[in-house]
Order: C-alpha cells, then sequence, then structure tokens
C-alpha cells in the first residue's frame, strides 16, 4: 500500500467525493479556518469567507498589513477548512459516543488580490453571504477607494479537497444537538 495524499480520508465509508455536495457544503458553511505557515511554524486564522462556484475559487479578507497577509505573501501553499457539526450521538461506552458531522479540506494557492476591480467583486460577494437582506446603495453606502485600500482580499486557488461525513437515521436513540442538554 502508497503513502496516501494529503486529500485520502482514512474512514473510506465517511469519505465524500460528489463535487457538488462539497460545492454546496463551501457554499453554506458560515466559517473556514485558514492554515498558512510563519517561520516554519503552522498559524490558523478564522475567517468568514465565499466560494465562488464558477472560477473555483474562496475569497477571505482581513487586514493589509498583519499575519496573515505576511504568511501569504512568504508562502502561497494554504489548507482551508470548513466544519458543520450535527447532533451527538450517546452510546453505551465511552468508545461508542459520537457525533455527525460534515468537512471539507481545501488544499490550494493562496495571494493577495491586486486587482481592485475582482477585490470589490470579492467583498461584495462576501457581504452578500453575510447580509443577503441588505443591497448597497440602498440599505448601507457601497465600499470605497480608501476602505479597499485598507482591506486585503485574498482568492485561494484550489488544487484539490476532500469531504468528509458521518451521518446517522433519524431515528438514532438519544440523539441531541450540542446545547440542548
Amino acid at each position: 500500500m502508497g503513502q496516501p495524499t494529503r486529500t485520502d480520508v482514512r474512514r473510506k465509508d465517511r469519505a465524500v467525493v460528489d463535487e457538488a455536495w462539497i460545492q454546496e457544503l463551501l457554499e453554506r458553511a458560515a466559517v473556514g479556518t485558514l492554515a498558512t505557515v510563519s517561520d516554519g511554524e503552522p498559524f490558523l486564522h478564522l475567517n468568514l469567507f465565499v466560494f465562488d462556484r464558477s472560477v473555483r475559487v474562496l475569497y477571505l479578507h482581513g487586514a493589509a498589513e498583519g499575519r496573515t497577509n505576511t504568511n501569504i505573501r512568504n508562502e502561497e501553499r494554504v489548507c482551508f477548512g470548513v466544519y458543520e457539526m450535527g447532533r451527538l450521538l450517546p452510546g453505551d461506552t465511552a468508545n461508542d459516543m459520537s457525533v455527525e458531522y460534515a468537512s471539507v479540506i481545501v488544499f490550494g494557492r493562496a495571494r493577495v488580490v491586486a486587482d481592485p476591480e475582482e477585490a470589490n467583486r470579492a467583498l461584495e460577494a462576501l457581504l452578500g453571504k453575510y447580509f443577503t437582506h441588505l443591497q448597497a446603495g440602498r440599505d448601507y453606502r457601497p465600499i470605497v477607494a480608501d476602505e479597499l485600500a485598507r482591506t486585503a482580499v485574498y482568492r485561494i486557488e484550489i488544487d484539490e479537497w476532500s469531504g468528509k461525513r458521518k451521518q446517522v437515521g433519524a431515528d438514532f436513540p438519544g440523539a441531541f444537538y450540542y446545547g440542548e442538554r
């Protein structure tokens, strides 16, 4: 047996290869985690993000100066993950306890978006994802050049991804959502 690739899922019964499912999770997940490297050390950034299915990229934003910006300028290779937790699944032993979940891990290359038009489109897409009921020019002032200059927009070109899911039947005895008990 050869060395596993970075997108291999150990539990093959939980692997998701359906690209539509992976894209749907990337579109609906609220928060993602970006992994970068700084001086050989891993660094995690929790981010709001938007997935642009039409060009298969992720967009994130942050301060124009800071660790994320420095790390991406020094090393473009990144990993990005999203996760949804389902019900907690009690068992007769501690080892039998489990949880439903869905996750996607993305491997790719990140860069700072230099084109102001692309950066503006990405920021508008982010606003559209999180503030779906609000409209630029009607409910708030659109992005202006000064704000765009203070903001870094990152584009993650996706090289590969993997999905993973554990889901059990609706009638699982004692299943409940975190915070219910």
